[in-house]
């Protein structure tokens, strides 16, 4: 009886805590203060970003035309137009993902779903996760150093590729390791005790499942590797070559080195090609972004947890 009474009696006063006025005004007045500050600093970060984008797009629309997105360029770049330099980009970033992806998804495989839990894992991890943050322009030398001169590769696509994907590996590793770990493991269970392999498993179970963070990093990878300046400026980038290339071993113009080639190299230069490149860039990597999302949505609209 004396247990029953003092668990009624605890029940009351938690009742008489959460019940009271005063508790819950200062709850109510932290809960508003909190998403105050929420909304504080979403604001802080997504304004500046439209700002941006606002300015560049309001700078560079007047460049843009059918010739400036199809034609070459000439009177030493200010006139003309960028169509090298976004073919460059593209065969750049096609390059990149073909030899970062299925070596990165593999690496990320093997690290979740095979290695042991020991030290030497770890240190592997710990590896990955430090490269992430190295420099690009440290890749840059490494690439010129080994595929361009090493290998004899010389300036062109395929060296700007390797190098390129070199560098997006880190963060495709980490991001698709993280995916894969956060799939349940009952599935894995469940399936292995129906009758399935271990990699069956993995391939028609966990890969599916993990697909939208996968993608995230590929993404991730990929749209730093469009953008980037310095490996492509020790590998592949041609200061001026106005045609296409014609082999991966050709050198190639691309648009973050174009970018900054035309403003600060060429006296002269019109206000409105540097933005309107800049827009280019821009929307490139926006649309990469924009199919990446698509495709993620819909792997999450299949996904069973």
């Amino acid at each position: 009886m004396k247990y029953i009474e003092r668990i009624k009696a605890l029940g009351q006063h938690v009742r008489v805590m959460f019940i009271n006025p005063r508790s819950s005004a200062t709850r109510l007045l932290t809960q508003k203060l909190g998403f105050g500050l929420l909304i504080l600093a979403t604001m802080i970060t997504v304004l500046p970003i439209l700002a941006v984008v606002i300015y560049i797009l309001a700078k560079g629309m007047p460049a843009i035309n059918w010739e400036f997105i199809t034609g070459f360029p000439r009177e030493g770049m200010r006139e003309g137009g960028i169509l090298p330099a976004i073919v460059g980009t593209f065969y750049l970033t096609l390059g990149t993902a073909i030899c970062a992806v299925p070596l990165g998804i593999g690496a990320a495989i093997y690290l979740s779903e095979y290695a042991p839990e020991n030290r030497w894992t770890r240190m592997i991890r710990i590896a990955i996760i430090n490269l992430a943050g190295i420099p690009s322009v440290v890749y840059g030398l490494f690439g010129l150093g080994l595929f361009v001169l090493f290998l004899r590769l010389g300036t062109s696509i395929i060296a700007g590729s390797f190098t390129l994907a070199i560098m997006t590996l880190p963060v495709i590793i980490s991001t698709a390791e993280e995916a894969l770990r956060a799939v349940p493991q009952a599935f894995r269970v469940i399936s292995i005790s129906l009758g399935a392999t271990r990699w069956q498993t993995i391939r028609r179970i966990v890969l599916p499942e993990a697909l939208p963070g996968i993608l995230t990093g590929v993404i991730l990878g990929l749209e730093r590797a469009a953008g980037e300046t310095a490996p492509i400026l020790f590998t592949v980038a041609a200061f001026f070559l106005p045609q296409l290339p014609r082999s991966p071993l050709d050198a190639t113009m691309a648009l973050p080195y174009h970018l900054f080639v035309i403003s600060t190299q060429v006296p002269g230069m019109p206000i409105k090609i540097q933005y309107g490149t800049a827009l280019v860039l821009l929307a490139f990597v926006l649309g990469m972004n924009l199919v990446a999302t698509t495709i993620r949505s819909r792997a999450r609209a299949r996904r069973q947890w």
